[in-house]
């Protein structure tokens, strides 16, 4: 008898002929016609015999790769039995990080469910959205994170089955339901182009977009960016900020250490110094986070152990030069700069050990091809333009018009202006809409934040262009200090840095300090709400 099947995420993809060029032209990319991710990224390792290696490591515990398979089967069955998941329905997830959540990620793909990992300080009406756009029918939710999720589950009209977890105590009805159940659950094999997993944006440019990857994608950046350019060895331990839902996270975290046999060190709440205490207690080996964070991070390391890592991993948003100097000053450490893209599941662009550059992003990673577009959207062997891509990842919004903006010409379109060199370096310029033209000049924004963050008294900072009746617009700068406060002499004295760095025009003529910057809860810096506010 045939499998019943839910095809609302199949049904809802855009146009074919709005889909980027897929290319899978390089052997570690020929996947097979019929796959399950979870099987290939944990299974695996256990049926060859590493059942006993470490999975996950926390304040909690740690946990081996039997440990993680034996739950994350006994949780696929709780789905298929007592919530009558059939494939194709969607599964929401809710928590921070932990042996638990990564456990539910895997059994959502055994039992072949779609994914929708979401973070867990997202408030009811910002998961209200999240529920209605996916037809969430499932959800598998942190016991300590219900108070918003209870609004928001009220208020949807699919949802019709939810267990608890209690983090990694092991004590909810989650994990008491997964108890009374056999291991051993045979995994879903699907096709491996079949939807696994719905990645929402975290929203830098407002209302978020939900991008559909499918089984192959969610291998494809372990074969490309970490194979490839992190050139990772079994036994690594990896350890992050980003939330699982966040898809830099979900490569740090998941993908990457276990397919090369590796350990995830889960932090539940990836503050600068937490992760520094993690590296530190649990050895961690590689470091993901954003450069906000290792800027952050430079302040505490004089009692922080550090000694175990390897590597340490920056994304999320566009890393400053002078913090690129400052970490590899003080630990001795390159940051591997990259660039990704929710709708891209991880970084395509990067470049690590002696293949830095100091400034540059770096060049394009193994398995992906990446230009930079002219106004006509014609490919320049060098110079500078909006930013394209395509290779074996790309962009399928979740029934959204805004796909023909992302996907042109079989490219997916980043919205960066980028500029390449000769070597095939790729340069960070700006967010093609944090340029700012004023009297006639461009201005990247990056660029003279970069310029105020070398300032002793610039703690982060945001540039956006700002409306005036003379020049069109003019920089503006929003500053976060050090010391906690600002003046006007403050303000002169980095006007006058700037100009000192920088060609003069090109310095903030208007500078308002601030306590803090508006950003996701990822950590990126948005700069519309800034913009907004000005307007």
């Amino acid at each position: 008898m045939r499998q019943p099947r839910d095809t609302f995420v199949t049904d809802r993809l855009p146009d074919p002929a709005t889909w980027p060029l897929f290319r899978f032209d390089r052997p570690e990319l020929a996947y097979p016609e019929r796959l399950n991710a979870a099987s290939e990224l944990l299974d695996r390792a256990v049926d060859l015999g590493e059942g006993g290696r470490i999975a996950v490591v926390n304040d909690a515990g740690q946990w081996t790769y039997a440990d993680l398979k034996s739950l994350s089967d006994r949780i696929a069955r709780v789905l298929r039995e007592e919530g009558g998941l059939v494939p194709g329905n969607r599964v929401l997830l809710r928590g921070p990080n932990s042996f638990t959540l990564i456990a539910c990620w895997f059994a959502v793909l055994k039992a072949g469910g779609v994914v929708v990992t979401t973070m867990p300080m997202l408030r009811a009406g910002e998961l209200a959205p999240i529920l209605a756009k996916a037809r969430i029918s499932h959800a598998l939710v942190d016991s300590r994170t219900l108070a918003d999720w209870r609004e928001a589950a009220g208020q949807s009209a699919d949802l019709r089955w939810t267990a608890t977890f209690d983090g990694d105590a092991g004590t909810g009805a989650l994990e008491a339901l997964a108890a009374g159940k056999s291991g051993g659950f045979t995994p879903w094999l699907g096709r491996s182009e079949d939807p696994a997993l719905i990645a929402f944006t975290s929203g830098t440019t407002g209302t978020p977009k939900g991008c559909v990857h499918d089984h192959r994608a969610l291998l494809a950046p372990t074969d490309t960016f970490a194979r490839h350019v992190l050139r990772p060895e079994p036994g690594l331990r990896w350890c992050g900020s980003p939330p699982l839902a966040f898809t830099f996270g979900l490569g740090a975290l998941v993908l990457f250490p276990f397919r090369f046999l590796g350990t995830s060190v889960t932090v539940e709440n990836g503050s600068p110094a937490n992760l520094l205490a993690a590296v530190g207690k649990h050895k961690a080996d590689m470091l993901f986070t954003a450069p906000t964070a290792y800027k952050a991070m430079l302040g505490q390391l004089e009692d922080a152990d550090i000694a175990s890592l390897k590597t340490c991993v920056s994304a999320g948003e566009h890393l400053p030069p002078a913090v690129f100097a400052a970490w590899e000053k003080a630990t001795g450490h390159k940051l591997v700069n990259g660039i990704g893209a929710t709708e891209m599941m991880h970084i395509f662009i990067s470049a690590a050990g002696e293949d830095i550059v100091p400034g540059a992003t770096g060049k394009v990673v193994p398995g992906y091809e990446a230009c930079v577009l002219d106004a006509q959207g014609q490919p320049l062997a060098e110079g500078e333009g909006r930013l394209a891509v395509r290779g074996p990842t790309g962009c399928r919004y979740l029934d959204d018009q805004r796909q023909a903006a992302y996907v042109q010409g079989g490219w997916n379109v980043t919205g960066d202006t980028y500029r390449i060199d000769a070597e095939g370096y790729f340069h960070y310029v700006a967010r093609s809409d944090d340029m700012i033209v004023s009297s006639g000049y461009n201005i990247a924004a990056p660029e003279v934040e970069n310029a105020l963050l070398m300032h002793h008294e610039v703690a982060e900072c945001a540039v956006v262009g700002a409306p005036d009746p003379d020049r069109g617009m003019i920089v503006k700068a929003y500053v976060v200090t050090a010391s906690g406060s600002g003046n006007p002499s403050l303000a002169r004295a980095l006007q006058d840095h700037v100009k000192a760095t920088l060609a003069p025009y090109k310095y903030p003529r208007a500078v308002e300090f601030v306590p803090a910057l508006p950003k996701t809860l990822t950590g990126k810096v948005q700069r519309f709400r800034l913009r907004e506010e000005r307007a």
